[in-house]
């Protein structure tokens, strides 16, 4: 007697079914995949030696067969689909905070800007004690646990009692959840007196307002030249980056172009309304900068109306377009491919397989690409042109113009503990939480904290105190080997907890021991790096 098939190996053998077929006499008409499936479903339900949960076993054989096809078409079952869409659509429904769970109690980060929290007065380092009469201080609340009692549909209502440093009762709010924004740019403030600086998480819904309202307030403040960071954004809308590539570049310029087996070639040219077309600009991208956001460096650089500075990016070339099925779930289906101006197609290869693809940013780093250009691995009939017969590569991702070598003589695993178990973040907040008033007489704005304020031995005594406490125990060895790096997290972390998330990159970017791809944007922005390169200067 033969054991009953496992679940996974029927599944596997419903995607192979689907995928290659069985042969067939030769006199019987060949069946579709689909009714060979409905087929095999059919017996397994009426022969199978044990019970099954058959939309289990579709939902199984579905992912098999996408693995089949590419990295990038995805399975998105019906109750996770509002999840993955949420952070691109630019916004979701709840009460507008950022928070974090600290020693069993939740302490806002942040009151979102125009959200119904804001407008109501709660304000960063209160503690939420009640959510609608329960208490939910040192009960075990998760963070999935605070945003399914705090989210929920616009216009419904929600009551929280919050504890606030320097009043003796507790604080009781009635809040009305609305609409509330997911922004994608993260930072943005003057470099220099004439460098604006700009980072970008993500291309969403909302990516085009935003990066004009902050092009428009920098331009206000000075900005000539811009930095456009695009460090480990994983992209987004293809709309998005193409708005984006249109603020830079000059009317009629191709921007993109999609093609596939049943996709004609289509073409996208910018317009001639963009608000950056003349000021010098620097795009940082690294291994972790993918899809829109090469799209958008592919762009500037094939056009050279700019220098693309870091590290070879991730190479998602790859579009995708949302297929809905009847149960409500989707997948998001490959059905073309990016080509920058010059032809290149940004797409790394995936031959070798999903596991192989996925683990290939890691074998980077193994080879040594991370750290020297001349092990990047490029092939001579893989070369391009830009516009002014500079060459550049494709064969997978953007190749930058400058290199900068990824930096992790700094880096210990004690370190590495501290960020994995929350320590720098959570310390970092009950500080300011403690210390805001005093820290914000002494230092009125974030530039007057970052060029001034130093982290010193006592505070890191005090981190180091609190890791103990969180189990991290002390590595005197892995602490000094550290201790930059954990002296600018911290000091970045204090400056987001005290006014927002610019302020955190302005810190980080200000004096980073170990990333030097800010350092070499403003170089080339101040020196004559655009000479060499043979980019014009700014008209």
């Amino acid at each position: 007697m033969h054991p009953p098939l496992p679940t996974r190996t029927l599944a596997t053998l419903v995607a192979t079914l689907l995928i290659t077929g069985l042969p067939v006499m030769a006199q019987a008409p060949k069946p579709s995949p689909a009714s060979k499936l409905e087929a095999l479903l059919y017996h397994i339900d009426r022969m199978y030696v044990d019970s099954v949960d058959q939309d289990k076993l579709v939902e199984d054989a579905i992912v098999a067969m996408l693995e089949e096809l590419d990295p990038h078409s995805i399975y998105i079952p019906k109750e996770e689909l509002e999840e993955v869409n949420e952070p691109l659509k630019g916004n979701f429904e709840g009460v507008g905070i950022q928070f974090n769970i600290v020693k069993d109690t939740i302490y806002v980060v942040d009151a979102i800007a125009g959200g119904p929290s804001e407008r109501l007065g709660i304000r960063a380092g209160d503690r939420i004690t009640g959510i609608d009469g329960d208490n939910v201080a040192g009960v075990g609340f998760k963070n999935a646990d605070v945003m399914k009692r705090l989210r929920g549909r616009k216009g419904t209502k929600v009551n929280v009692t919050v504890l606030r440093r320097g009043e003796a009762a507790p604080l009781e709010f009635t809040i009305t959840r609305d609409k509330i924004p997911i922004y994608s740019v993260e930072a943005a403030y003057m470099a220099t007196p004439t460098i604006g600086y700009i980072k970008v998480s993500r291309f969403s819904a909302t990516t085009t307002k935003e990066l004009r309202e902050k092009l428009d307030a920098l331009g206000a403040k000075g900005m000539q030249d811009l930095v456009l960071d695009l460090q480990g954004n994983g992209g987004g809308y293809l709309r998005s980056a193409i708005e984006m590539a249109d603020e830079f570049l000059a009317d009629r310029k191709l921007i993109v172009y999609t093609e596939g087996r049943n996709s004609p070639r289509e073409n996208t040219f910018a317009t001639g309304e963009g608000r950056f077309e003349k000021g010098r600009l620097v795009v940082l991208v690294d291994e972790g900068s993918a899809s829109a956001s090469e799209i958008v460096s592919g762009a500037v650089q094939d056009w050279d109306r700019g220098l693309v500075v870091g590290r070879r990016s991730f190479g998602k070339g790859l579009v995708q377009r949302p297929v809905m099925l009847p149960d409500g779930s989707a997948v998001r289906l490959t059905v073309s491919r990016y080509h920058t101006p010059s032809g290149r197609c940004i797409q790394k290869p995936y031959e070798e397989g999903v596991e192989a693809y996925r683990k290939e940013r890691a074998e980077r780093l193994a080879k040594g690409e991370l750290m020297h250009a001349d092990s990047i691995e490029v092939a001579d009939t893989v070369r391009y042109f830009t516009m002014n017969k500079r060459v550049v590569y494709g064969g997978g991702g953007i190749m930058p113009d400058i290199f900068v070598a990824i930096d992790t003589s700094l880096s210990s695993e004690y370190f590495g503990k501290l960020v994995r178990k929350g320590t720098l973040n959570t310390f970092a907040l009950a500080h300011v939480d403690r210390e805001r008033e005093h820290l914000l007489r002494q230092y009125p704005r974030a530039e007057d904290f970052i060029q001034r304020y130093q982290v010193d031995d006592a505070l890191l005594e005090g981190l180091v105190a609190a890791g103990k406490a969180d189990g991290v125990e002390p590595d005197a060895a892995g602490f000094a080997v550290s201790r930059p790096l954990i002296a600018l997290r911290l000091k970045a972390l204090l400056a987001r907890d005290l006014w927002d998330t610019s302020a955190y990159w302005q810190a980080v970017n200000a004096d980073n021991p170990i990333d030097s791809s800010y350092r070499k944007a403003l170089e080339a922005l101040q020196g004559d790096t655009y000479e060499r390169m043979g980019l014009a200067r700014r008209p």
